[in-house]
């Protein structure tokens, strides 16, 4: 809600007529209205509530919606400059046949300055070919053209090489927190060395960005010893920050300012500064469909669900989740080849069913999960799912079914050895002794395992590490 508000109050008042009087004409009411009370600033969410006659859910809904029509017209505005930059681009040939030389070199100057303005490295080559080829007889300024293009194709390769070591980096990093294998954290630590060298070839604040995107992200979650040749983190969102606010035209920059809040948060929270996680926590809460689908490319989304509970936990407000999911996700398709970002969605959406005793939802999901795609691939996130869908029929009292999972666990943990996977072990036998005919000590042989499962060291994908084992959980599972 912190975005929306911030992005309403920045527009001027011709922008706010344009995105209210288009609303009106698509018969989006209810979403007009709220943009012109937000807009006017004048009443809190309880009363916007009232006058629009939503409940909390739906009003989720409109603040979504609203929020993705109002970034759709800014894109636009963006959009028309650089569109008609890129039409005189594909005009130049037309330019070369039918003006005098002087128009034509005047012409090729003013788009290069353009194109300059805007990194359109790409298009940029195209103009120093034509103003290459247009001196060939003045070998003083075709030498200085041949050295300007030679440079921006090779800036142009390196940027693509960049933004394809972003993907693979991110790809790679997927597998990672399914295995936490110490190859695939080799091949990220060397992707991200050469992803440095890449950017430290050109001064372009384009290679650093991208630099930036994965540089954080790898010393949050995959490096986090510093070193002294390391530039500081905030220092890296300081100057990301900066660029974005010098090239406030460029389209891939608008849309990478998400990525950077939700660096910034888990950058504080990575650090305990709960205080400022708060400070960016809606505006990526907000954005988190968005974030799932599109921006796999350039980090991975998928932790923020992690974090999310986290916070929730740490704030005792973890059944808050389950009723925002509806309006949060109403128009999420999730890609199920996309594995740890499919997985991962899952498993926050069954432990937000369980967190407010749906447990049968919970269960549907994982099963559904479990028929859906093959985990075989990942023994340990297989068997995590597993685990997480024995805690269901815990809760559900489903003996039977517990039983055959917990079997099937078992043969799982018995093949990788008990000292690779001792929190599954430990969450496990806490299960079992709830689901044991022996009702003898019951609770305080909970407790015991509980106190021995916090010292275990649950892996990066561990779904049931965010299961509050407390007396409500002991109470519940035993009657």
């Amino acid at each position: 809600m912190a975005k929306l508000k911030n992005i309403i109050k920045q527009l001027s008042k011709e922008d706010f007529e344009n995105i209210y009087n288009s609303l009106i004409e698509s018969s989006a009411e209810k979403s007009a209205y709220l943009l012109k009370f937000l807009y006017q600033n004048k009443l809190p969410d309880s009363k916007i509530m009232e006058e629009l006659d939503v409940n909390s859910n739906a009003y989720y809904t409109l603040r979504s919606r609203l929020n993705q029509k109002i970034e759709e017209y800014l894109l636009e505005q963006i959009e028309s400059p650089r569109t008609d930059l890129l039409k005189k681009v594909a005009n130049i040939t037309e330019v070369i046949f039918t003006k005098k030389r002087p128009i034509i070199i005047a012409t090729l100057k003013k788009l290069e300055k353009e194109l300059k303005d805007y990194d359109l490295s790409n298009e940029l080559t195209i103009v120093y070919k034509t103003l290459k080829r247009l001196h060939i007889h003045q070998p003083e300024q075709y030498y200085n053209y041949s050295q300007l293009y030679n440079r921006h194709v090779a800036y142009m390769l390196s940027v693509d090489k960049a933004e394809m070591l972003i993907t693979e980096y991110f790809k790679k990093y997927g597998d990672y927190f399914f295995t936490q294998d110490e190859t695939d954290k080799l091949e990220l630590t060397l992707m991200r060395k050469e992803l440095l060298t890449t950017a430290k070839l050109y001064d372009s604040h384009r290679l650093y960005i991208f630099k930036a995107c994965v540089d954080i992200f790898h010393r949050l979650f995959v490096e986090p010893e510093e070193s002294m040749e390391d530039e500081p983190i905030e220092d890296m969102l300081r100057r990301a920050e900066e660029i974005f606010s010098m090239y406030n035209l460029d389209p891939i920059y608008y849309h990478l300012q998400i990525v950077f809040e939700f660096l910034r948060l888990e950058y504080y929270n990575h650090y305990k500064v709960y205080r400022k996680v708060e400070d960016y926590f809606d505006e990526v809460n907000d954005s988190l469909s968005s974030l799932l689908t599109n921006y796999s490319l350039y980090t991975f989304p998928a932790r923020f669900l992690y974090t999310k509970i986290e916070r929730h936990l740490r704030m005792d407000s973890e059944r808050d989740i389950y009723p925002e999911n509806e309006a949060l996700f109403y128009d999420f398709e999730p890609d199920k080849n996309d594995l740890p970002t499919y997985v991962s969605y899952v498993c926050y959406r069954a432990l937000s069913c369980y967190y407010v005793k749906e447990f049968k939802e919970a269960a549907k999901w994982l099963n559904d999960l479990l028929n859906d795609v093959s985990l075989k691939k990942y023994a340990f996130v297989h068997m995590n799912v597993k685990l997480l869908l024995a805690l269901q029929y815990c809760m559900l009292h489903d003996v039977e079914l517990f039983n055959q999972l917990a079997s099937s666990i078992q043969r799982q943990i018995r093949l990788h050895g008990k000292e690779n996977c001792q929190y599954e072990v430990g969450f496990l036998k806490i299960l079992k002794t709830l689901t044991s005919p022996n009702k003898r000590n019951k609770p305080e042989k909970v407790r015991a395992l509980v106190n021995k499962l916090s010292q275990a060291t649950p892996r990066l994908f561990c779904p049931v590490q965010y299961v509050k084992i407390d007396e409500e959980f002991i109470n519940w599972a035993l009657s």
